[in-house]
């Protein structure tokens, strides 16, 4: 096993296949990688030397992988529902955000979106969170006006 970056590569894995084991890195990012470095497409880890190695760490630690993209996304995300974007709304309620259905197959955005709701969510957080996002409104504010 290589460790490079803070991930494990196996060593027998082509290179091209190895190197999707970064979070951020598709099939199609690894080829590029590839070709950019000059490797065949068959070439396996094991085979590079030290140098081809740094070269591919130098590559990589040039991107925004693994954890500074993860931080990235919740950002994103974090920042879209502050401004009250319907988007937001939709991951703040986890519910499908892409214009999915809901009626019987949003059971994967509910465990994806709701990531953010299961970490601190409680029943009064929950309804709190619905009145923030005008889902509902009180008893009491009709009688307010």
């Amino acid at each position: 096993m290589l460790h490079l970056l803070g991930v494990n590569l196996p060593d027998q894995k082509v290179v091209s296949v190895a190197l999707t084991y970064f979070y951020g890195i598709g099939p199609l990012t690894a080829r590029k990688i590839c070709s950019r470095l000059s490797f065949h497409k068959e070439c396996k880890l094991s085979e590079l030397t030290e140098g081809q190695l740094n070269q591919l760490s130098g590559v990589l630690s040039e991107m925004t992988i693994e954890n500074d993209l993860k931080r990235q996304v919740a950002a994103n995300v974090q920042h879209l529902r502050q401004i009250g974007t319907y988007v937001g709304k939709r991951h703040a309620m986890g519910l499908p955000v892409h214009g999915q259905r809901t009626r019987g197959n949003s059971v994967t955005a509910k465990k994806l979106n709701g990531k953010m709701l299961r970490k601190y969510s409680t029943v009064a957080d929950t309804a709190f969170t619905r009145q923030a996002m005008g889902m509902f409104q009180s008893p009491l504010s009709k009688h307010q006006n």
